[in-house]
């Protein structure tokens, strides 16, 4: 039998196939490596003043004290404008609501609205003579003084500061209107003090009842409505004084 050639030995320096043994070795240097990396950056992350001198540190941290107190300051600063409108505001609803109250006070003074409340229905009636302009401005006079807010003759007149009596055929002129007796007096105020003011010893229903013959009745009523008014008239020479 021919015999066989010898086995050729393998050159050096060309590796065989890789074992089992070299790839896991190969994979646990891979993953060590990458977790070596991952570290590093991380460490570097988180120092990132790891470097820096204690002089410079000390800025930085004055410069962030320094933006939170002008931070602080800046919000004092909203709070107390945002209070100071507030006041304005409150202040300017408190003008207004004051000018408001003022300008019904004077329509109601002037005899500009109707209006409504408790008082006294005052109903005079002639009986032996005619009823004269003194007694009935006097009773007129007598009823403001006691607080009277608003009154009104015969459903038809109301009187104002400026009113003025007349006396005139079959009756008395009231402001250029001719009132006719029996007259009515609807007055608004208190009920008591306004009685009070026309029944005392010589008062004005003393007066009507002694010095002309008339008959006086008062009624006291929880509501009296008197929804005659004046028309506006605009002053002639007056005119408001310097910042009103």
């Amino acid at each position: 039998m021919p015999e066989e050639p010898p086995e050729r030995p393998r050159p050096r320096g060309l590796s065989a196939r890789p074992s089992r043994r070299q790839l896991v070795v190969a994979v646990l240097l891979a993953v060590l490596g990458f977790a070596f990396v991952v570290q590093v950056r991380d460490t570097k992350a988180n120092d990132t003043y790891a470097g820096v001198r204690e002089g410079e540190l000390i800025q930085v941290l004055d410069g962030l004290t320094g933006t939170a107190e002008r931070a602080r300051r800046e919000v004092d600063r909203l709070e107390s404008r945002r209070d100071e409108l507030q006041d304005e505001n409150q202040a300017r609803s408190a003008a207004l609501d004051e000018a408001e109250q003022r300008v019904r006070t004077l329509n109601i003074i002037a005899g500009l609205v109707p209006v409504s409340g408790p008082g006294l229905r005052i109903t005079i009636t002639e009986s032996t003579s005619r009823v004269s302009v003194g007694s009935l401005l006097d009773t007129v006079q007598e009823l403001r003084t006691a607080g009277a807010e608003a009154m009104e003759f015969n459903d038809t007149i109301r009187l104002g500061a400026d009113s003025s009596f007349q006396n005139a055929v079959g009756g008395i002129e009231l402001d250029d209107q001719l009132l006719e007796p029996p007259y009515v007096i609807d007055v608004i105020g208190d009920s008591h003090v306004l009685r009070t003011a026309l029944t005392f010893s010589t008062g004005p229903v003393e007066t009507l009842q002694t010095l002309d013959g008339a008959t006086v009745q008062i009624e006291e009523l929880d509501s009296v409505d008197i929804n005659s008014v004046r028309a506006a008239a605009r002053p002639g020479y007056a005119e408001p004084g310097p910042g009103q």
